[in-house]
């Protein structure tokens, strides 16, 4: 591992120009440069603690919105309308989008360097105090040779998203800074009916306020997963339909465990393996893994392989414990029984049956969400049953 080798530390930069297609036909020229400590024998130093959080949010702030991955805006404009309408009522902001978050899908797929322009210029910007993701997709990880860490950590502010949108959170944790895995345009500030009160408080909690985020409250709200569709504008109208709320659960351990929070989607985390964005195995020591899978519901046998492999990498064996979403079952309801039990049985196997598991938790692909702030510590009391924030996870406005 990078930290394990001894000797003088020399500084790289890397300058790379590239021409980059606009989806109006024009072209612009980018300069990405990209600094980094790299150790002899090739190892870059990327990951330093503690992370810098970002300021606080207020109301009047301009936050712009990016696409990282899939083009949804331009399939889906009424649900991005209504996202980004529904965020801007809720909170009191200015929603700004950079030049190509409403590009064409096809044009969005094929031009991962623009899509990295557009996030490092919202960074660069000193006008916008936030940036969040219109929605997921499958492919945030080609933007690895385009984002420049320096950006990022030069100019921290609160970046938000789930799902596909790990791999930049996991940039911004290589860069240092603290980013928030939460609802995303499309997918959360967008809800059917109005946003959920849970999902509102979470954010507000979490980007809006300094003090720390504290106790995380159960959801009695409800919980959903129901299909709609999103060309209908009818039914971006009416609620969704609510399953009755069910509280967390501890599937394993005893006592209390506390430790910087880092994770994301299963699927998402299994393409960041071996990467840059992919930190040291001395950057999971004594941190909490939170977990979650996508609308694809992957199968439990293949989330055993992926923890099997988080077990070769020493990365189970230093953690201190282990946070389980409630899933999207995809219709499959003995999914998330099954998955429970994938964990607890590839924990046995890697010699962690006391490992503290708090699983059922609303963050992820559900709605309601949690907003949760990569590096902060978190605590989990498995005689209570209960997660808590320890830290506040934004600083006060100079």
């Amino acid at each position: 591992m990078a930290g394990n080798h001894r000797g003088l530390i020399a500084a790289l930069v890397v300058v790379i120009t590239t021409k980059i297609s606009t989806f109006d036909g024009k072209y612009v020229r980018c300069t990405l440069s990209r600094k980094t400590r790299r150790q002899p024998g090739g190892g870059n130093i990327l990951f330093e603690r503690p992370l810098i959080k970002p300021s606080q949010l207020a109301a009047g702030d301009r936050i712009a919105t990016v696409t990282p991955s899939w083009g949804g805006p331009a399939v889906f404009s009424a649900r991005y309308q209504a996202g980004k309408r529904q965020l801007e009522r809720a909170f009191d902001v200015k929603i700004v989008e950079m030049r190509h978050t409403l590009a064409p899908a096809e044009w969005i797929a094929a031009n991962p360097a623009a899509r990295a322009s557009d996030i490092m210029q919202a960074f660069r910007d000193p006008t916008i105090s936030a940036i969040v993701a219109t929605i997921g997709g499958s492919d945030a990880i080609r933007l690895i040779p385009h984002l420049d860490l320096a950006v990022i950590r030069d100019n921290p502010k609160i970046f938000l998203g789930f799902s596909d949108t790990t791999a930049i959170h996991f940039a911004c944790l290589a860069a240092g800074v603290t980013s928030f895995y939460g609802p995303s345009i499309m997918a959360g500030f967008a809800e059917n009916g109005g946003m959920h009160k849970y999902t509102i408080d979470g954010v507000r909690r979490a980007l809006f306020a300094t003090e720390p985020i504290g106790r995380i409250p159960i959801n009695r709200e409800g919980w959903t997963i129901e299909q709609t569709d999103w060309a209908d504008t009818e039914a971006q109208k009416r609620p969704r339909q609510l399953q009755p709320a069910t509280p967390p659960r501890i599937l394993q351990g005893t006592g209390t465990v506390s430790g910087p929070l880092i994770g994301g989607c299963a699927e998402v985390l299994e393409m960041l393996k071996g990467t840059s964005w992919w930190p040291p195995l001395s950057f999971w020591k004594g941190a909490i893994l939170f977990y979650e899978t996508s609308e694809d519901a992957p199968s439990p046998t293949f989330i055993r392989y992926w923890l099997r492999n988080f077990a070769a990498q020493g990365i189970l064996g230093v953690l201190n414990g282990i946070l389980i979403a409630r899933p999207d079952p995809a219709s499959d309801n003995t999914y998330q029984e099954r998955l429970e039990a994938t964990f607890t049985e590839a924990l046995v196997e890697a010699g962690l049956p006391d490992l503290p598991v708090l699983a059922g938790l609303d963050f992820g692909h559900t709605q309601p969400m949690l907003t949760l702030p990569y590096g902060l510590t978190a605590q989990i009391d498995c005689d209570e049953v209960a997660l808590t924030i320890l830290e506040g996870s934004t600083t006060s406005r100079s």
